[in-house]
């Protein structure tokens, strides 16, 4: 691995200097190096990050890459990684031309990682000079304590999805405003209605009695408010103060309340446990962004080099191999899911309906499909919109929100069901749904979405950890929970509840009635799970002594 010559280091620089006329925005710095095949295996396993910390599943990893390689020998076009300044990796036997569409589509993603608010709780750290203080650091504990630092890092590992991703960037994009009502939002808000239980009248006669001082008193309008609310109620101060307190506490997720809370981490001869705790969550909170936002991220990039390559004059003479390279890199596939043609398709049907003004009341309200094809009113701010979407959305809301059946007749795309052919003795495919909800579900269902796992405080103060699973249709992994509890046990140092819903077949299903005039139900045309004979039911996981138990809750 070699940062790159000279002569290419100049074509990244002119690309930049096209890409920020284009309206991308990133930091001047960025580091470029090539590297052979053989690197890229040994460092995909720590998403190509070289600095990050040790461990044996890495190891593993990289023998496998090197068997799967030697099966079907590729060659990896790039790799960016979100540091200061932004780390790149380039293949070896690139030719310019394609150098340059690659530098266009990591542009494209630094772009990305500097501006998108999901990741703003990156911008500050030098993530790659920290993960190299946490490798020493854990490589230390290693030489003294052996193996159990590999234990450990498999516990917490284990449950590195449940960080609270989201309490961290809600910080970190509300910096410099309040995250807590004011006390005459509390007043109104929270003390009058759950705390004191007005009724509707009383509620509305101390808004009325507000609106006079206001009327009388413009400038000390909440001074004189609240003499008379203390008052009357001598006890609002402390229960602001308790609902500060409370903000201010935040929700702790799992791995962080155990390294607060356990007795066993916090004897003096296991602290260093917590250290190594903590590198593991602030990694998985560092990466938690772009496993969030691939789509986007993909999309974004996929546009850029298309859009700035097509127009770079030092191209010239190549641009039936950019179309064979770039077909290959965005095709849209009719089964399965491509994310660099999903997102780059949608912000290109952006950028087209919002230029034609189609997100209007005036297009939706027009029946005839010719009209709606015709229809432009020429406002041409489609690129302003998808420079907006870039800053504010990650893969959930951007899915939810642009794919519209207008999209679905563009570009002919369908959910598609797969069924036993039982003369020919195989599965086959069919389209099953040309319906915009029905692809916006497939897609939502790829999304990665851990499950919720709150801590019932109330019952772990009583002894065992229990930890509430917030059910959302989908059931946890059972093959995974007795490990988990396992390495949450050890943290903890005390056994663990872990309280979950399950399927079970309905008791008693009911008789279903069918009017004499309805025609008979379809069979089913796919050999896909039905549910409609179960019903979920609570159940609860005991952990005690590295013995698993369910019952009943």
């Amino acid at each position: 691995m070699e940062i790159v010559d000279q002569h290419v280091k100049s074509i990244m620089e002119g690309c930049k200097e096209r890409a920020r006329d284009a309206g991308l925005s990133f930091e001047d710095e960025t580091l470029e190096y090539v590297v052979t095949n053989r690197d890229m295996v040994e460092l995909s396993p720590k998403v190509m990050m070289p600095t990050l910390y040790d461990y044996w599943v890495h190891d593993v990893r990289v023998l496998s890459g090197k068997g799967m390689y030697e099966l079907y020998p590729n060659n990896p076009y790039e790799t960016v990684i979100n540091t200061r300044p932004a780390i790149s990796f380039y293949n070896d036997n690139n030719p310019d031309w394609l150098n340059v569409m690659i530098f266009y589509h990591v542009l494209g993603h630094i772009d990305f990682f500097q501006n998108n608010l999901f990741f703003k709780h990156t911008w500050d750290i030098d993530f790659n000079g920290q993960a190299l203080a946490d490798k020493r650091l854990i490589a230390r504990y290693r030489s003294e304590k052996g193996r159990w630092v590999d234990y450990v890092i498999e516990f917490a590992r284990g449950i590195d999805n449940l960080v609270g991703y989201h309490d961290t960037i809600s910080r970190t994009t509300r910096e410099g405003s309040p995250r807590y009502l004011s006390s005459l939002d509390y007043y109104f808000d929270i003390f009058l209605q759950s705390e004191k239980g007005f009724s509707q009248n009383e509620y509305l006669k101390e808004i009325e009695r507000y609106n006079e001082i206001l009327a009388t008193h413009r400038n000390d309008t909440e001074d004189q408010f609240f003499i008379d609310v203390k008052i009357k109620f001598p006890e609002f101060d402390a229960f602001y103060k308790r609902y500060l307190d409370k903000k201010e506490q935040g929700r702790p997720d799992v791995l962080q309340f155990i390294m607060d809370h356990s007795s066993f981490l916090n004897k003096e001869e296991n602290k260093w446990m917590k250290s190594v705790i903590s590198v593991v969550r602030k990694t998985s909170l560092f990466f938690q962004p772009q496993i969030r936002t691939k789509i986007m991220n993909e999309g974004w990039a996929s546009y850029w080099h298309e859009t700035l390559f097509m127009g770079d004059d030092r191209i010239k003479g190549h641009e039936v191999d950019f179309a064979k390279v770039n077909a290959g890199v965005t095709a849209m596939p009719k089964v399965g899911l491509n994310p660099y043609a999903l997102g780059m398709r949608l912000l290109y049907h952006i950028e087209d309906m919002e230029n034609r003004g189609c997100y209007s009341l005036e297009y939706d309200q027009i029946k005839d499909e010719v009209k709606q094809k015709n229809y432009d009113r020429n406002l041409s701010i489609g690129r302003k919109r998808i420079f907006s979407i870039r800053e504010n959305l990650c893969d959930f809301t951007f899915i939810n929100t642009y794919i519209d059946q207008e999209f679905m007749k563009r570009h002919n795309l369908f959910v598609t069901g797969k069924r036993l052919n039982p003369q020919r003795k195989s599965w086959e495919y069919y389209v099953k749904s040309r319906s915009a909800d029905a692809y916006r579900e497939m897609v939502a269902d790829t999304l990665y979405h851990p499950p919720v796992i709150k801590i019932n405080k109330e019952k772990t103060d009583q002894g065992p950890l229990y930890l509430e699973h917030v059910f959302e249709g989908k059931p946890l992994k059972t093959d995974f929970i007795e490990n988990t509890l396992v390495g949450i046990e050890y943290l903890w140092g005390r056994s663990v509840r872990l309280e979950t819903s399950e399927p079970v077949k309905a008791s008693s299903p009911q008789q279903r009635y069918i009017d004499f005039w309805s025609p008979p139900s379809p069979a089913p045309l796919d050999q896909e799970k039905k549910t409609d004979n179960l019903e979920w039911k609570r159940v609860l996981y005991v952990m005690e002594d590295r013995k698993l138990l369910k019952r009943g809750v």
